[in-house]
């Protein structure tokens, strides 16, 4: 069975987070809980943290199974 990657935007950035890459090392939820949640669909919620402590908590994601990619500003 196939799993996609599932992404997460909101003004600034997109986080997206390949489900086949995990490990469930739980870093993510542990040090960042207001927005990687356990326990609702979606587990991911942008809103709940500042863009620069989630592009921070994604880089300490030990399998590489988040990323991010700055969203492009329309003027």
């Amino acid at each position: 069975m196939e799993t996609n990657a599932t992404y997460f935007t909101n003004e600034d950035i997109t986080v997206t987070f390949d489900p086949c890459v995990c490990i469930h090392a739980e870093r993510c939820a542990r040090e960042l809980s207001d927005v990687f949640r356990n326990s609702v669909i979606p587990w991911i919620n942008l809103d709940a943290a500042s863009t620069d402590k989630i592009i921070s908590q994604v880089k300490k994601c030990p399998s590489g199974a988040l990323k991010f990619y700055p969203n492009k500003k329309v003027a």
